[in-house]
């Protein structure tokens, strides 16, 4: 076989496996045992919040998060369209409807039309939002701080506090990114709004295989999170169930893996800032490809990279770029497809896409896999530069 350099693997150079074969060997692999406590604290401990609790995905996490705020059949949550599809589907979930808003230069929401929506579309009644049009309340924002770029949380939170709007920080992508400067500095992505969700995928910065977390603004209500993504149990002896509970705890080996993974965090960011680095200097003055940047005052985790790519000047689409680079052993990727252009989606209310549907037309991920070598990303950069090189539009 030939040379390969992956976009995004898992990297378990640490515990894992003491940790996990110490789950199995006591026995405690489902959605109890001492592992999961463990990571909730020490994830609560690195987060500087009160609480966390861990379960399945990012996605449960996100929808335990629309329970909490109250959001019903018939309500609207404010989303992305720029943003993988589990970020949106938590509001079908709850029977409410996605409201789509455009991107900035950052790929987060953009918080000016954010407002533009809430002062053009909507007015206040009683202290509820109210969509001018459909007469329907609008209880939330789901803002998502894509690749580990942390979201204008300043600007989004005035607006949320202005309208009577719960956030809810989609951080899926973020774990470990924080501002540095302004209003929030030292607060983390995922502890500014009232909610936050992580997700411990095979792709993202730490892995516990499937497995995500969520925190809140007070202990309590983390609580009753936890309580309802365990079925909601009141009697664990007698089967007694007070409210319709939910199949999302983590289990205690997906958590054994998570504490291990938590411990290299620091190390896989350093990691991920030296890649971003080589790449800058590898693409420095190439006018067919430009590494986006990541927001002025924070620290990322640059968890994924995205390279500009000025499709005008090139012979073919995004897929014939990757299908080549593929047959050369770099695995890249497109950015998503738009949600509010899919077919679940397409009835919902879109607002001003503009930005969204340039960058999706564009952005081309490169490899970022922590384990990558400096010889790794001088293979990826130059096949990269090669082949863009000779798709140019002459």
């Amino acid at each position: 076989m030939g040379r390969f350099v992956p976009l995004s693997i898992p990297n378990f150079e640490g515990n894992e496996r003491k940790y996990v074969d110490d789950a199995i060997g006591q026995g405690w692999v489902s959605t109890g045992g001492a592992y999961i406590s463990e990571l909730e604290n020490e994830l609560a401990e690195f987060l500087k919040t009160d609480s966390v609790a861990a379960c399945q995905s990012g996605t449960s996490g996100l929808h335990l998060s629309l329970i909490e705020c109250g959001v019903q059949p018939g309500d609207m949550v404010l989303v992305p369209t720029l943003t993988f599809i589990a970020a949106v589907n938590p509001v079908r979930y709850q029977f409410a409807n996605p409201v789509f808003i455009d991107c900035d230069d950052s790929l987060c929401m953009d918080p000016d039309k954010l407002r533009m929506f809430c002062e053009r579309e909507c007015r206040l009644e009683n202290g509820i939002l109210v969509h001018r049009l459909s007469g329907k309340c609008v209880k939330a924002i789901i803002v998502v701080h894509v690749f580990g770029n942390l979201a204008d949380m300043e600007k989004i939170m005035e607006v949320a506090s202005e309208y009577h709007l719960k956030v809810i920080e989609d951080a899926t992508e973020a774990l470990g990114t924080y501002y540095i400067e302004g209003r929030y500095a030292g607060k983390y992505a995922g502890t500014i709004g009232d909610f936050g969700a992580y997700s411990f995928n095979g792709n993202k910065i730490i892995t516990t295989g499937g497995g995500g977390a969520v925190t809140a603004k007070d202990a309590q209500t983390v609580g009753h999170m936890r309580y309802l993504s365990t079925q909601s149990k009141d009697d664990a002896q007698y089967y007694v169930h007070h409210e319709v509970g939910y199949n999302y705890r983590m289990t205690n080996l997906q958590a054994a893996l998570g504490v291990a993974q938590l411990e290299e965090l620091p190390e896989f960011i350093e990691r991920k800032h030296r890649n971003y680095e080589l790449y800058q200097e590898y693409f420095k003055g190439f006018s067919l490809g430009k590494l986006l940047e990541f927001r002025s005052g924070t620290y990322s985790n640059q968890w994924f990279y995205s390279l500009e790519i000025p499709m005008d000047r090139i012979q073919g689409t995004l897929r014939d770029i990757i299908m080549r680079l593929q047959e050369l052993g770099v695995q890249t990727r497109a950015i998503w497809q738009l949600i509010h252009e899919q077919i679940p989606y397409k009835e919902e209310i879109s607002y001003q896409i503009e930005r969204a549907s340039y960058y999706s037309s564009c952005i081309l991920n490169i490899p970022c896999s922590t384990q990558l070598t400096e010889d790794d990303i001088s293979y990826a950069a130059r096949q990269i530069k090669k082949v863009l090189g000779e798709m140019e539009d002459e």
